[in-house]
Order: C-alpha cells, then sequence, then structure tokens
C-alpha cells in the first residue's frame, strides 16, 4: 500500500518531526520576536513593563530587570498569563556589581542575549541653581551612568554571539531643553552621544543601537485600560513599546538611530 504523507512532508521525515518544525514556523510568522532573548531594564512598571509585556506577547523571552523584587513578579506573572515568557532578575543599574550578574544570569538561564532594553530612569532637578549635588549625582548615576553599565554589558555579549540590537531610551528632553529640566536633560542628552557613538561602534558586529525620545507618556496608567490611557491625552506606554518592536524588527541591513515619539498636542 502507499504511504500517504503530509503535504510538505518528505516520505523519510518523522512526522512528528515535521509538524513540530511547521507549528515553529507558523508561531514565528505570527510572534514578531518568536524565541528572542530580550532584556528590559526598569520593567517593573511604567513604560519598562509597557516594553516587557508587549515583548512577552510577541514571543520573546523577557528578562524583567527592575530594582524592586515584588513589582518585577507582578511583571513576569503577567506576560506568563498571557502565555509568555520571562524571568524576573532583580537589578539596580547603578551598581556594576549586579549589573554584571544580571547579564551573567540572563546567559547562563537563556544561552544568549538577543535585544536589550535600557529604560531604567529617574526624573528630578529643577532650576540649576536650586538643584543639589546629590541630586544630581543620583539622576546622572541612574540615567547616565546605568545606561552606559548595561549598554556595554549586553554590547560585549552580542559582539561575541554574532549580533543583537539595544534601545536606548532617552526623551524628547533628550533633543531640547528647557528651564527647570537641566539635569534630567543632560543625562537624557549623555544617552544620545553614547548611542551615537555605540551605533558606530557596532556597525561591524552587527549590533544595532538606537535612541528613543518619548515626551510626556501616562506611566502610572500602564495597567490602565485602553480608554482610560486614550483619555489622557499622554502617550501610550505602549506606543513606546511599539516602536521598540519596530525598531528590534527591522531588516538586516537598515537601522534607526532616533526615533522621537511626541505628543499630538505637544507645544514645543
Amino acid at each position: 500500500m502507499e504511504q500517504i504523507v503530509p503535504v510538505g512532508q518528505s516520505i523519510h521525515e518523522p512526522a512528528q518531526h515535521c509538524s513540530i518544525d511547521r507549528q515553529r514556523s507558523i508561531i514565528s510568522a505570527v510572534k514578531r520576536l518568536f524565541e528572542k532573548v530580550a532584556i528590559v531594564t526598569g520593567s517593573s512598571s511604567g513604560i519598562g513593563k509597557a516594553i516587557a509585556v508587549t515583548f512577552g506577547r510577541e514571543g520573546a523571552r523577557v528578562v524583567v530587570a527592575a530594582r524592586r523584587q515584588s513589582l518585577c513578579e507582578r511583571t513576569v506573572a503577567q506576560i506568563h498569563a498571557e502565555g509568555g515568557h520571562a524571568v524576573s532578575i532583580p537589578t539596580d543599574v547603578t551598581d556594576e556589581a549586579q549589573v554584571d550578574r544580571l547579564f551573567s544570569e540572563t546567559i547562563r538561564q537563556c544561552g544568549r542575549l538577543d535585544l536589550l532594553v535600557n529604560n531604567a530612569g529617574i526624573g528630578g532637578g529643577g532650576r540649576i541653581v536650586d538643584t543639589s549635588t546629590q541630586t544630581f549625582d543620583r539622576v546622572i548615576a541612574t540615567n547616565l551612568r546605568g545606561t552606559f553599565l548595561c549598554a556595554r554589558a549586553g554590547f560585549g555579549h552580542m559582539m561575541r554571539h554574532g549580533g543583537g540590537v539595544i534601545v536606548n531610551m532617552s526623551s524628547v528632553a533628550g533633543v531640547q531643553a528647557w528651564a527647570g529640566t537641566g539635569i534630567y536633560s543632560a543625562s537624557k542628552h549623555g544617552i544620545m552621544a553614547l548611542t551615537k557613538a555605540m551605533a558606530d561602534e557596532g556597525r561591524q558586529h552587527k549590533i544595532k543601537v538606537c535612541a528613543v525620545c518619548p515626551g510626556g507618556v501616562a506611566d502610572e496608567l500602564v495597567d490602565a485600560s485602553p480608554q482610560d490611557i486614550e483619555g489622557s491625552g499622554a502617550i501610550s506606554p505602549f506606543d513606546v513599546a511599539e516602536t521598540c518592536v519596530y525598531l528590534a524588527t527591522l531588516g538586516p541591513h537598515s537601522i534607526v538611530q532616533q526615533i522621537v515619539i511626541d505628543r499630538l498636542m505637544a507645544e514645543w
């Protein structure tokens, strides 16, 4: 009797193996980040949580990294509840030893690193004359030094393993500055310079380094309904997350070094 095999399957190919390969192919066509390994810093809340959850929905294996372990675990639980894959590695990006542990643990648990989103950051400052040295040091340590430490570690791993994508979260304050934003703007302008230098250094290693510069984002509404976010008049954190997915899925010969996302009714 003639053997009947499924369309597209060789008569010599085991049916189970063919079925698994076909399923993976279908999933990878639907999930834009299927099986990519991604670290997202500052992902226990706000923009970072939106990015982590969106990456999980798109099939990435997400490493949730932030200082507050309980909130990290909530983000992981949400990703799991939606059928995604995630782990929590609590990390203070101002601490070099913790940053090193974040990347070594990611490689140990996941085997590689494909995507890094340096989102961890804080506000702070005010008019320069009223700003303390302690505030200056705290903002620069988190926003600029933290981005540097993580980008350096991620770049090293990607350089040894054939490339990847690094997205640094800057701000409209990283391309402009106003009275009362001096220290925050200085940290975000520094991220822009770091991004441009690393993008140039990364070309030969197939590492893309990009900056996203959002305006006013509805950080506090990341767990709210789409209607509530829209009603706020601010940028949805999920719009920022979709921008990161776009940057992570560009073709191999394309790079966008900077994207500014502003509010429709912004007046600057």
